[in-house]
């Protein structure tokens, strides 16, 4: 079993693994880090600037889950692009969950960067993803 308390961002691609999930959120400064990607089930890390977000998407086929860790966000969910009737206010222990099929989106309505983590069943993103940016992130 891997145990790992340092600052590395390694995504530990389906080993056994034990993480301080909050305090790696905490260091992490990319807009997308896989931390962990296992056959069934992926834990990404993410960085959101002040004003900024994740960006309103859909997973058709994936179940997320997303855990406010430092700062604060709205949420805005729905069926449709245009029909986003479920928005809520979160901050840091918040946890979000989304169905597979609703689009969604986390803005950062605070004064310092937004720190989420993210659970995709089945994985959503390839092994060893690192995203400096959103704009990386878009261009991919």
């Amino acid at each position: 079993m891997y145990m790992d308390h340092s600052e590395s961002q390694k995504d530990y691609s389906g080993k056994p693994y034990v993480a301080d999930v909050a305090q790696k959120a905490a260091q992490n400064t990319n807009y997308r880090t896989a931390l962990w990607t296992g056959c069934y089930a992926q834990m990404t890390l993410m960085c959101i600037p002040v004003g900024s977000d994740i960006g309103l998407e859909v997973h058709n086929e994936t179940d997320q889950i997303i855990r406010v860790e430092l700062g604060m966000g709205l949420v805005k969910m729905g069926k449709s692009e245009r029909y986003l009737d479920f928005q809520e206010n979160v901050c840091g222990g918040d946890t979000i969950f989304v169905p597979a099929g609703t689009w969604h989106n986390v803005i950062n309505i605070g004064r310092n960067p937004l720190k989420v983590s993210s659970i995709y069943a089945p994985p959503h993103h390839p092994a060893g993803t690192v995203q400096h940016t959103k704009q990386d992130a878009e261009n991919q």
